[in-house]
């Protein structure tokens, strides 16, 4: 077992760096690649990701997924590092995620790096490039150019070119047409060895149930060739005959209830002043014939319109050959017709290996004798003989795919060195989303909402869902996006944004969800004056509003109250009411002694303020400052150095081991607010800023107010005491 290394020491020593306040192992040494398998997974950052919306090579990620369950987990990255460590020279290699795979650092000392090589050399000669020294992961995954020159190439898919005699491309195109076609590794189409039996054996159904006809045609077909259709016929007619045949019955069973079953003339006057041609449906509904008790049923003449042609072939393809020379047929001879057809409709019932029906019991016979079992299972043995030699040329890509793209997957899986690098990337950092006067580069595509709505929220960032949708191609995502830096004054959803992948492409972005957190120390300090400047703009608008709606009542009500009598052609007015003085007097006396106590706490205030000594002042104008703003700072502050991505990577199916902490510097690098260009130049003359007012009145106003101040406070002794 590979989990049972984990505990085992074999003096490797590992290196470990305080990254994003956790200790992880630093990837830097072959050796580290080499003894991975003996590194404890609880210090590993994560133990399973998804194969799916990252950015890396999807087709590398389900390679390493060895159960195909969409999950890559730790047993299954260390048998792909212990795979590719085992065939290269230098396991060196890997660290340097080089594109092009040079075919010198395959290991060939070993059994398994000779055949890489061998492999690698086919593919080479098949492309074209048998004096090729490298290899590209679009060579090695281009399969349909490799084995488009080969007549096996160990799919177990015959084609048009394995089959080269016409004889066999016929069976092959007969196949193809019934069964439909399998795709080999060439992108050809062809069959394989499980579809040519049960091609074969569809072919001996249809043509046993076929020789059933032929060996009692009298019985099965009594119609001859014209049987299908006749058949066809009776069943078009059969259930209105059959309910015709009752109405007679009926009518012989009670005489008077003969009128009741026949057309009543009250249901075609409904019908009547219409277009009758349009009407066949209803007329349809209609009896089949004059309903009469014991009466046979006319086939000539006396039929409802709507049947008289289904009738007249009825005649044509059955009667005139069952019971020749009738114009009419009782319920005996009607039984007779009916009898006819059950053996022919007991075969159809039974038909079998009808997929093969289309081509025909000669062609079917045809094949059956040409014994295509036999003949064909050389091909299929060759084309499978070569099957491990194509699996080792398969075998080839993976190892050019693990050069490039492994030692990847481990910085982002092993450790999250890719994240917090400054010049690189997570592979599950989508792209950037530009809003607001920033770009956010932790962008995440979202693959789950459902958890997202659960477990996002315990992350502690402030973050942004929006619905992305692609201007090249249509396509659509989710992505959340992280606000670490800037302010969220106007962050709202509906706004719209921009957000670049990671291929360069824009999508048109729209916000659809906001988990609020703490996005700053700047915003949190801002916070309790915002929260008190929009509280009194929600008190005033509500005053207004009220006052509004008052006003608006009182006008409606004095029109309503408005006397009707006229005076020379003008409403009579009524008195006004007397003043109340005693009222007015209270509502003064209540402002004045509110005035009195804001003033008086003013006072206090300023002359406690005044008292101090001058260095003194600003640091009291600094603590009222930490008195109102320092508990939003403190809180923002806490929450902010613990803000944790390993929830969000959670919600999207990752298994994250360790703390993915975002704290405020890191934070900072990954939220980017827009900055003039250095040298940039700025014209401040703004031509819609407020016009500033000539500044000598108001100087000459601010000295006459600060003469009168110290003339108070001098004649109080204020300036003495100081």
């Amino acid at each position: 077992m590979i989990l049972d290394k984990f505990s085992k020491h074999n003096g490797h020593v590992w290196n470990f760096s305080m990254i994003g306040g956790v200790k992880r192992v630093n990837l830097e040494k072959p050796d580290d690649l080499i003894y991975l398998e003996t590194l404890d997974p609880k210090l590993w950052t994560a133990l399973s990701c998804p194969v799916n919306n990252l950015e890396i090579d999807k087709q590398t990620l389900s390679i390493i997924d060895a159960d195909k369950d969409g999950q890559i987990r730790v047993p299954e990255v260390i048998a792909a590092v212990n795979w590719i460590t085992s065939v290269l020279k230098n396991v060196g290699d890997l660290l340097k995620q080089q594109a092009t795979f040079p075919l010198s650092a395959i290991n060939d000392g070993n059994e398994n790096g000779r055949m890489l090589l061998d492999s690698a050399r086919i593919i080479l000669k098949n492309l074209g490039v048998e004096d090729g020294k490298e290899l590209t992961v679009e060579q090695t995954s281009d399969t349909e150019k490799i084995f488009a020159g080969s007549r096996f190439n160990g799919d177990g898919i015959i084609t048009e070119d394995t089959l080269i005699e016409p004889e066999y491309t016929a069976l092959l195109t007969d196949i193809l047409t019934c069964m439909g076609p399998s795709v080999d590794r060439g992108g050809k189409h062809g069959m394989t060895s499980d579809t040519l039996k049960n091609f074969i054996e569809n072919c001996e159904k249809y043509a046993a149930w076929n020789a059933r006809k032929d060996a009692d045609p009298a019985t099965i077909i009594p119609l001859g060739e014209n049987t299908a259709d006749a058949y066809s016929n009776f069943l078009a007619v059969k259930s209105k005959i059959d309910d015709y045949y009752i109405r007679c019955r009926l009518a012989a069973f009670d005489p008077q209830a003969t009128e009741a079953l026949n057309l009543q003339v009250a249901q075609v006057e409904t019908i009547s002043s219409r277009d009758l041609s349009g009407c066949l449906d209803e007329i349809a509904a209609y009896p089949l014939a004059r309903v009469e008790a014991g009466k046979a049923l006319p086939i000539v003449s006396g039929i409802n319109p709507a049947w008289e042609s289904a009738i007249a072939t009825l005649k044509k393809l059955t009667v005139d050959i069952l019971l020749p020379g009738k114009d009419s047929i009782t319920e005996a001879d009607w039984a007779l017709v009916s009898n006819a057809f059950a053996a022919y409709a007991a075969w159809i019932a039974d038909k079998d290996g009808v997929v093969v029906e289309q081509l025909g019991a000669g062609r079917i016979r045809e094949i059956l004798a040409g014994n295509y079992i036999d003949k064909l299972a050389p091909f299929f043995e060759q084309e499978m003989a070569v099957e491990t030699e194509v699996n080792n040329i398969l075998e080839v890509d993976k190892l050019v795919r693990y050069h490039r793209d492994l030692f990847t997957l481990l910085k982002n899986f092993v450790t999250f060195y890719d994240f917090y690098a400054h010049d690189a990337k997570a592979i599950f950092q989508a792209g950037t989303l530009y809003i607001d006067q920033r770009s956010c580069d932790l962008c995440i595509k979202v693959s789950d909402m459902p958890k997202h709505n659960s477990s996002a929220s315990f992350s502690g960032m402030y973050l942004v869902y929006c619905d992305c949708t692609s201007r090249a191609t249509n396509e659509k995502m989710t992505i959340v996006a992280a606000l670490t830096n800037g302010d969220v004054d106007n962050m709202t959803v509906g706004r719209n944004a921009l957000f670049f992948d990671r291929k360069g492409l824009d999508w048109d972005a729209t916000v659809i969800k906001i988990i609020d957190n703490p996005i700053s120390i700047r915003q949190a300090f801002f916070s309790p004056y915002r929260k008190a400047a929009r509280a009194i703009e929600t008190q005033i608008n509500k005053m207004a509003a009220a006052q509004d709606s008052k006003v608006n009542a009182d006008m409606a009500k004095n029109a309503e109250s408005m006397p009707g009598k006229m005076v020379d052609d003008k409403p009579k007015k009524d008195p006004p009411a007397p003043v109340d003085v005693g009222k007015f007097v209270g509502i003064f006396a209540a402002i004045s002694l509110a005035l009195g106590a804001l003033g008086s706490m003013l006072v206090s205030v300023v002359g406690g303020f005044m008292k101090l000594t001058w260095w003194k002042m600003p640091l009291a104008f600094i603590g009222i400052l930490l008195i109102i703003s320092g508990p939003s700072m403190i809180i923002a502050y806490l929450k902010l150095r613990k803000r944790n991505l390993a929830p969000i990577l959670d919600a999207n199916g990752w298994a994250i081991n360790a703390r993915v902490i975002v704290n405020i510097q890191f934070g900072n690098t990954l939220t980017h607010l827009a900055a003039l260009p250095r040298g940039a130049i700025v014209n401040l003359n703004d031509p819609f800023s407020k016009k500033k007012k000539p500044i000598v009145p108001a100087l000459i106003v601010l000295i006459i107010i600060a003469a009168v101040a110290l003339f108070f406070l001098r004649r109080h002794g204020y300036v003495h005491f100081w």
